[in-house]
Parts: structure tokens; C-alpha cells; sequence
């Protein structure tokens, strides 16, 4: 009989880390009006949000902790990276959200918090479909800043992947050489 597979830690760490930035996301208490006939809406909102607070603080805490153990292992580098995109993103998107909410003129097409992460993660992935987009200038100064955080991200991720690809290099063309000096001349 063969034996399930296990799902990787790293796998379940970032899972983990989107989880709770959507939690944390979709329950931040933004805009309330406080009325007594809806606390328990509001409770739930206000326990999703502290799940998300806490799991996210949990990961990030988890994180460095990893890093300060193994701050050259790539896959920790790159899971650090996602994470703080993951937390990132929730606050653009928030920012995103709660600016159309207090002014409205300063998005076309954004009018819910879906279309809030929509358009952070559109800009993450250097999309722009144009369907959701700044017109006013104090969302598109903040999406300029959104786009300087996605460059230095895909440049840090870019780095990672090169230096690890690099070290990997180095260390095999190092033990062909010491394989290769070790074993007697066959050449003659």
C-alpha cells in the first residue's frame, strides 16, 4: 500500500501565512457603525481579526527565529519574503479600501475589499488589467509607493534565487575538483 505524502513544512508555513492575512484582511473593523442588534457579527469580526493579528505575529515571530538559525538557507529567505508580502499586501489593500470608503473619488472600479486586494495583488504582479485604477493623487502616490516595495521584493527574490543557484555551482564544481584530484590519472 503506498504511503501518503507529506505536504512540506515550507508549504504549510506560507499556507498558513496567506490564511492569515486573509483573515486579518477581511475582518479588520474598518467603517463600523457600532449598533447593539449586531454585536454578534461583530464579535465574529473582531475574533477573526485577533486570529489573524496573532497568527501572523506567530509567523512572523517563527520566521525570524528560523532566519537567526540559518540566515543563508534560501528557502528560509524566500518563506521570510512571502510572508512580509503577505502582511504587506493585507495593509495596502486595507489602505486601498479605507481611502475609496473616505473619498471616493480616488479609485474607478474599487468598491469592496475584494476589489481592494484585486488591485494590490494586479500591481504586485505588475499586471494592470486597468478594469480598478487611481485617479486621484493620493491613491496613486500610494501605488507608486506599493510598486517601489513589488520591485525591491521581486529584485530581493531575484538575488536569493541567483546567490543560491550560485553557491550551489560553486560547491559542486569544488567537489568535482576535489573527486577529481582525488582519483588516480587515467588519462595516459
Amino acid at each position: 500500500m503506498k504511503r501518503p505524502q507529506r505536504v512540506p513544512g515550507h508549504v504549510m508555513r506560507n499556507g498558513a501565512a496567506a490564511l492569515c492575512a486573509l483573515l486579518f484582511y477581511y475582518s479588520v473593523p474598518v467603517g463600523w457603525v457600532f449598533e447593539l442588534d449586531a454585536w454578534p457579527g461583530r464579535a465574529l469580526g473582531v475574533c477573526t481579526f485577533l486570529i489573524g493579528v496573532f497568527g501572523l505575529g506567530w509567523l512572523v515571530w517563527r520566521r525570524v527565529q528560523s532566519f537567526l538559525r540559518a540566515p543563508t538557507a534560501a528557502g528560509g529567505r524566500v518563506d521570510g519574503l512571502l510572508l512580509i508580502v503577505c502582511v504587506v499586501g493585507s495593509v495596502f489593500a486595507l489602505f486601498y479600501y479605507r481611502l475609496q470608503q473616505l473619498h471616493p473619488d480616488q479609485f474607478v472600479g474599487l468598491e469592496t475589499r475584494t476589489d481592494a486586494l484585486y488591485y494590490t495583488l494586479v500591481t504586485l504582479g505588475t499586471v494592470g488589467f486597468g478594469d480598478v485604477h487611481a485617479v486621484g493623487q493620493v491613491a496613486r502616490v500610494a501605488t507608486m509607493v506599493q510598486i517601489v516595495f513589488d520591485l525591491v521584493v521581486l529584485g530581493t527574490l531575484l538575488t536569493i534565487i541567483t546567490s543560491s543557484v550560485t553557491s550551489r555551482i560553486h560547491a559542486a564544481t569544488l567537489a568535482a575538483h576535489q573527486v577529481s584530484g582525488d582519483a588516480p590519472d587515467t588519462t595516459r
